[in-house]
């Protein structure tokens, strides 16, 4: 494995953390104005977030900077091409995190009020922004021979990355679901699993549509070697199998099996980009790859040798949060937020 495949590699292994923990992240701020009656439980259920939404947040915030430092060229065009979509995709988090940091400065129902539907809205725009992304990615937008976006804002809105907005707004929103019913107890839990169990079937259809769809509109699966008679066996067979978990009450097993939806599909997505990293509609010729769009070989060995340090110690740390946030938080615990 030369250096240019190892980042493209590591970057696909930090969207993968990055979507399945900011992914139930995501899912809970979604669910919040919906599941939360009063003020108490909606404090509990963001609290079940609270110690870890900004820790899961640094996966992004890695995942940008391994591109820009990997693939500059790879970064350039996809934030000059997607400037507005990643805008409202960044000011969407933004307010989010200020709306997390704000609800409880004051008592007025209003007041917190407006910041549980900023959490909503920030967290409903943000998952839908991430899957119209990866579909652009996947399915190749108008790039011309100097690496160039040449297509417009409503470029990005086409009816397949629409598709996909809808595949991670749903699945993250069950994710979501099966969190909360890890993380609460007594009319909180009820109300959530009976929520997962209702959001399970049109979640899977969804995702059933975006694979029919991908086998329509990109290469992805000629480029996995998987025939359009076959799909992605794990990822399908993991979401399938959440029903009936769900109907057993093994709702741990249930969020394992949405974990394993979400990093195989991922992976999926990766890999049938690969070796490209973004693809020409105008030119295949002019798609961007690891090897014309990255940093030169020092450059990535200098990158290698300080991940190979510090990724083990950021993952030993998070581990280390959740084991410490573990406890389930009902509407007697302590609450922060």
């Amino acid at each position: 494995m030369d250096l240019n495949t190892l980042w493209f590699v590591l970057i696909t292994v930090l969207f993968v953390g990055f979507f399945f923990f900011e992914g139930f992240d995501f899912g809970v701020g979604i669910l919040l104005p919906f599941l939360g009656k009063d003020d108490k439980s909606r404090r509990v259920i963001i609290n079940t977030i609270g110690p870890h939404w900004d820790g899961n947040e640094v996966w992004l915030l890695t995942a940008g900077g391994a591109i820009f430092a990997a693939f500059p060229h790879w970064y350039a065009t996809m934030f000059s091409g997607f400037y507005i979509a990643l805008f409202l995709l960044v000011a969407s988090l933004v307010v989010r995190a200020v709306a997390f940091e704000y609800r409880s400065k004051s008592e007025d129902p209003r007041w917190r009020n407006l910041w549980d539907w900023c959490i909503f809205v920030g967290s409903f725009v943000s998952a839908l922004l991430w899957g119209v992304a990866l579909a652009n990615l996947i399915r190749g937008v108008p790039i011309d021979g100097t690496m160039t976006y040449t297509g417009t804002f409503f470029t990005l809105l086409n009816p397949y990355a629409l598709v996909g907005g809808l595949a991670t707004l749903s699945m993250f929103t069950l994710h979501g679901a099966i969190f909360l019913t890890l993380k609460t107890t007594d009319d909180i839990l009820e109300t959530s699993r009976a929520t997962a169990r209702k959001l399970w079937l049109p979640t899977t259809i969804i995702l059933l549509l975006f694979v029919a769809y991908s086998y329509v509109e990109t290469d992805m699966f000629v480029a996995l070697g998987i025939n359009p008679g076959s799909i992605p066996i794990i990822a399908m067979l993991a979401i399938l199998s959440v029903g009936t978990l769900l109907k057993a009450k093994k709702e741990g097993w249930a969020f394992v099996m949405t974990g394993i939806t979400i990093a195989f599909s991922t992976i999926i997505v990766f890999s049938g980009l690969f070796p490209r990293v973004m693809v020409s509609t105008t030119n295949p010729e002019w798609s961007l790859t690891i090897y014309n769009a990255s940093s030169s070989q020092y450059t990535l060995g200098i990158m290698s040798i300080v991940a190979a340090i510090f990724v083990p110690l950021v993952l030993l740390y998070q581990g280390w949060s959740y084991w410490v946030f573990k406890k389930r938080i009902s509407k007697n615990s302590e609450l922060e937020y």
